[in-house]
């Protein structure tokens, strides 16, 4: 687990930070996708999350980045066109998790985001277009969606950033390997299985309630 605080650390008091329109941005990763059941759980637990602290959902890349990495490793792909395929990938997934995430929006960049935590609704990023006005990463596989969420914590502000990984996932190694020089010294980071994220989202919430719990 990467962490700038306890697991459970402070979040961001209700009502804003005066930082920046985000209080948390999510990284949901694709990987949970090859669980419905939490999948479904962490989408649940990201909207009643969502009713207390402005939140910005960032999706992985999961098996349309995985269809991406298997044509690059049989085609040779430039390494500019590999990456730009994988971004497309979490656009692919953002989608997705828009159709399953209740008050969900997809959104494109910082104003697209500010209106719809104006409006009360969730945004999930689509970064495709953002990254490519800016084009601020290596285009490297050392760089995936984490290092993406990462940097966009940064340029939002955003105290506290998510990462929400398959059931079971333990390590340093969930992360990519560009990750530590992606995120802020500012930014509070966590990387944690689903389940604890389920735990760490319906805390923020504070939700007592069956549906959330793990074993």
């Amino acid at each position: 687990m990467f962490t700038g605080e306890s697991k459970f650390g402070r979040a961001a008091p209700a009502g804003g930070t005066g930082i920046g329109p985000v209080d948390t941005v999510v990284k949901f990763g694709g990987g949970v996708l090859q669980d419905a059941e939490h999948f479904d759980a962490v989408v649940a637990a990201i909207a009643a999350a969502a009713m207390e602290r402005r939140l910005l959902v960032v999706g992985g890349g999961g098996p349309f980045a995985d269809t991406v990495r298997r044509i690059d490793l049989r085609f040779r792909l430039p390494d500019e066109t590999a990456h730009w395929m994988a971004v497309l990938a979490m656009d692919q997934y953002a989608h997705l998790v828009t159709s399953r995430l209740a008050g969900a929006v997809m959104v494109s960049d910082v104003r697209e985001i500010g209106a719809a935590l104006a409006a009360s609704r969730v945004p999930v990023l689509a970064p495709s277009r953002w990254l490519r006005a800016g084009d601020p990463l290596p285009h490297s596989w050392e760089v995936t969606s984490d290092s993406i969420a990462a940097w966009v914590a940064g340029e939002l502000g955003a105290p506290r950033l998510l990462l929400v990984k398959p059931p079971g996932a333990h390590g340093a190694d969930v992360v990519d390997a560009y990750f530590a020089r992606a995120v802020a010294p500012s930014v509070a980071h966590d990387c944690l299985a689903a389940d604890e994220a389920i735990q760490w989202l319906t805390q923020i919430a504070g939700i007592v309630n069956p549906a959330f719990e793990t074993t």
